[in-house]
C-alpha cells in the first residue's frame, strides 16, 4: 500500500474502532441502576486509542528497520551481476533507488543496475505487503484488546486524561531535549575549534579572515578568528533596526489601542502585519536596490564617504521589517489591561495622556519588554538583509555609513560549498553560533530583571 492508502485504513480503523468503544456504553444505566463510570465518549477515545497506537508504532519501527534491509540486499545483488570496480560502491544505491521510482531514466544504465532495480522493486512490493499486513493486525490486535476492557465500570476517563497528561509531558522533553542537543552539539565543535584556536583570541581578536590555504605554502595559509568585528557589526545593526522599531512599533500599539476609531484599527493593524509576512529577501532587494543608493546620494550631498554597502542601510529596513513584531504584541498587551485602571484613573482627574503614561504602559511593562526582546533577538538573527545591504567586510566600526557584517552572515558564508569539516574555518561557524546563543541567553536574563523589578500587580 501506498502512504496515501495506509492514511485511509489508518483512519476507518481509529474511526470504527471509537464507534465500538462509544456503543459498549452508549446505554445510561445497568440492568442494576448503576450509571457507567465514564461517559460513553471516553470509552470510545480509550477504544480509539488502543487501534491507532499500535500502528503508529509498527509504522515507524518499519521507517527505521526498512533501509537496513533493503540497502545491503539490493546492494549484494548489484555486486554479484557486475564486474566493475563499483560493485562495492554503496553510492549506486541512490542511482538505483532513483531508476526504480522513476527520477532517472533507465536507457543509460547497465544491465547490471538495470537487474538491481527489478530486484528493488521485488523487494520494495514484498515489502508493502508486509507492512500491510502487520499494520492491519496491530490495528485489529489494538482494536479488540482495549474492546474487551471496557465496560461500564471501566474508568475510561482516567486512562484517556493519563494518557493526554503523558503526551503533553512528553512534547515538553522533547522541545527540552532538542534545546539540550542544539547546545550540546555547538559545545562538541566550539571545543574541536578550540583546539586549533585559542579562545582569547577568538573572543578579544579584532581580525577576522577564515580563509585558511589548503597548503602551507600558499598565501593566507593561517587565518584570524578575532570575532570581536562580527559582534560590533551585528549590535550595531541591531541598535540601528531597535531605533527604528522599538518608537514607531510602541507609538503604533498605542494609537492602535487607545485613539483609533474601531474601523481604523481594524483596517490599518492588518495592513501593519503585512511587513511580517514579507519575505526577507524581498526586504534585501529594497534594501540594495533603493535605501542603499538613496543613503549613497545623501551621504555624498553632505560631503560624507558613504558605503554602497552599509551597515545604516540594512539596519533601516530591517528596522521596518520587525516593526510588526513590537506593535502587534504591545498592542494586545495594552488592550488586556484592564478597563478598571482606566476608568479609575480619569475619575481621579487623570488625562488620558497621563492614564496611558502612568497606568497603562506601566502595566503592561512586561508584556512590552517581552516584545522587544523578541524584535531583538529576531534583528540579531537576520542574515539575507545583511548579506544583501550590509555586505560581509568584517570590519571593526561604528560608522553606520560603513560596510559591515554579522555574525549570523559569516555563519552562513562560511558554511555555504565544499568545506572540510575538521578545518578551523568550518569549525568557527560552530563557535560563533555557540557564543550567539549565549549573547542572546544574556538578554533573556536582562530582560527578566528588568520585568521582574518593574512589574506591578493589579487585582
Amino acid at each position: 500500500m501506498t502512504f496515501a492508502q495506509l492514511t485511509i485504513v489508518f483512519l476507518i480503523l481509529v474511526l470504527v474502532s471509537g464507534v465500538l468503544g462509544w456503543r459498549r456504553v452508549r446505554i445510561p444505566q445497568l440492568a442494576d441502576g448503576i450509571r457507567p463510570r465514564s461517559r460513553a465518549v471516553y470509552h470510545g477515545v480509550y477504544n480509539a486509542l488502543w487501534c491507532a497506537l499500535p500502528m503508529l508504532v509498527v509504522v515507524l519501527a518499519w521507517l527505521a528497520v526498512e533501509p537496513g534491509i533493503i540497502r545491503p540486499a539490493v546492494l549484494a545483488e548489484f555486486a554479484a551481476n557486475s564486474a566493475t570496480i563499483e560493485a562495492n560502491n554503496a553510492f549506486k544505491y541512490v542511482e538505483i533507488r532513483n531508476i526504480a521510482e522513476g527520477v532517472l531514466p533507465s536507457e543509460s544504465a547497465d544491465e547490471s543496475v538495470l537487474q538491481a532495480v527489478g530486484y528493488y522493486r521485488v523487494l520494495q512490493q514484498q515489502s508493502s505487503i508486509a507492512l500491510t499486513i502487520l499494520f492491519v493486525t496491530a490495528g485489529l490486535s489494538g482494536l479488540y484488546l482495549g474492546y474487551k476492557r471496557l465496560g461500564h465500570l471501566f474508568p475510561a476517563r482516567e486512562k484517556v486524561e493519563g494518557f493526554v497528561r503523558l503526551f503533553l509531558f512528553v512534547s515538553a522533553s522533547i522541545a527540552i531535549l532538542t534545546t539540550i542537543s542544539i547546545v550540546l552539539a555547538l559545545a562538541f565543535e566550539t571545543l574541536r575549534f578550540f583546539q586549533h584556536v585559542p579562545v582569547m583570541d577568538f573572543l578579544l581578536g579584532t581580525k577576522w579572515s577564515p580563509q585558511v590555504a589548503i597548503r602551507a605554502d600558499q598565501v593566507g595559509s593561517s587565518g584570524a578568528f578575532g570575532a570581536v568585528p562580527l559582534f560590533a557589526g551585528t549590535l550595531l545593526i541591531a541598535l540601528i533596526a531597535m531605533l527604528i522599531a522599538v518608537p514607531v512599533g510602541l507609538f503604533s500599539a498605542i494609537y492602535l489601542a487607545e485613539y483609533a476609531h474601531p474601523t481604523a484599527r481594524h483596517i490599518l493593524k492588518p495592513m501593519l502585519e503585512i511587513l511580517a509576512g514579507i519575505p526577507t529577501v524581498v526586504y534585501g532587494f529594497f534594501a540594495a536596490l533603493t535605501v542603499a543608493p538613496m543613503i549613497v546620494d545623501l551621504g555624498h550631498g553632505f560631503g560624507l564617504e558613504t558605503s554602497s554597502e552599509s551597515a545604516l542601510a540594512a539596519g533601516l529596513v530591517m528596522g521596518f521589517m520587525i516593526i510588526p513584531f513590537i506593535s502587534s504584541l504591545s498592542d494586545d498587551v495594552i488592550n488586556s489591561v484592564p478597563y478598571s485602571l482606566r476608568d479609575g484613573s480619569l475619575a481621579m482627574g487623570a488625562t488620558k495622556s497621563e492614564t496611558i503614561r502612568k497606568v497603562i504602559l506601566p502595566a503592561a511593562l512586561p508584556g512590552i519588554a517581552g516584545a522587544i526582546l523578541l524584535a531583538v533577538s529576531r534583528a540579531i538573527g537576520e542574515t539575507m538583509i545583511v548579506v544583501m545591504a550590509a555586505g560581509l567586510a568584517a570590519r571593526l566600526t561604528a560608522n553606520p555609513l560603513e560596510s559591515v557584517t554579522t555574525v549570523t552572515a559569516q555563519i552562513v558564508t562560511i558554511l555555504v560549498g565544499d568545506q572540510e569539516f575538521d578545518s578551523p574555518k568550518t569549525l568557527a561557524a560552530f563557535a560563533l553560533g555557540l557564543t550567539l546563543f549565549f549573547v542572546t541567553l544574556t538578554l533573556n536574563f536582562i530582560a527578566l530583571h528588568v520585568v521582574r523589578k518593574y512589574r506591578e500587580q493589579y487585582d
